[in-house]
């Protein structure tokens, strides 16, 4: 019944480890179906290597179990709340790659610093802040969307397509799973080359608002003009 769906799924989920952005079987990804209201999301504790479209767990937005005989990713709790939140989610990615994983545990942004990070992101990748000792002893997956959900406050999705989680790792979406890999890959890139810049000048300014500006805007937004016809 879900077979695209779940296809989708396993797909961005391949792509992680494919991407070198997974180490054992930390992280997931999903793929929301908003016609159906259901999303397909990796099963829990299974070896990348081992994964099969037939093992993505089909869940609705109330948290049931639709399809599927294995339980789902423990952070399903997490994708729920962001699909609910955001209704122009397709999918959610979370990894702990290591260079994003390294701001988050430090609780500091990612600074932008260059163009690069301009493509993607527009601003600072931002960082929540700690959880409660009541939010990660009560439904701490479910409190994890909610203070992500509460430090994008007005942000768009789209211009801002990643958090990072204070001490913990990484979220990344998009309008689908593919393009939520997408995001992780460029979060994973831009944190590595934050680290080494600062490495280099430790009191490196960010990145002139004039400049991010046309970066991001050349690709995001009804003024895109970068790639194809039809591409964005």
């Amino acid at each position: 019944m879900y077979k695209e769906l779940k296809r989708e799924a396993y797909e961005a989920n391949l792509a992680l480890p494919r991407h070198g952005l997974i180490n054992l079987t930390f992280g997931n990804a999903s793929a929301m179906d908003r016609q159906r209201g259901v999303f397909a999301i990796k099963p829990s504790g299974v070896d990348y290597a081992a994964l099969r479209p037939r093992d993505m767990v089909v869940v609705d937005l109330e948290g049931t179990v639709v399809e599927g005989k294995l339980r789902p990713s423990s952070d399903t709790p997490t994708h729920r709340r962001l699909f609910i939140a955001f209704p122009d989610m397709g999918g959610v990615v979370h990894t702990h790659s290591s260079h994003a994983t390294a701001f988050a545990q430090a609780g500091r942004a990612i600074p932008i610093f260059g163009t690069t990070h301009a493509d993607y992101f527009n601003g600072d990748v931002p960082v929540t802040r700690k959880m409660t000792a009541a939010e990660i002893a009560g439904a701490y997956e479910w409190e994890t969307g909610n203070v992500i959900v509460e430090t994008m406050g007005n942000r768009h999705a789209a211009d801002c397509p990643a958090m990072l989680v204070n001490r913990h790792a990484p979220f990344c979406w998009g309008g689908t799973a593919a393009k939520a890999v997408e995001v992780a890959v460029a979060l994973e890139c831009v944190a590595h080359m934050a680290l080494m810049s600062l490495s280099l000048q430790p009191q490196l300014a960010t990145i002139e608002p004039e400049l991010l500006a046309r970066h991001f805007k050349r690709k995001h937004g009804p003024g895109a003009y970068y790639g194809q016809t039809g591409k964005g």
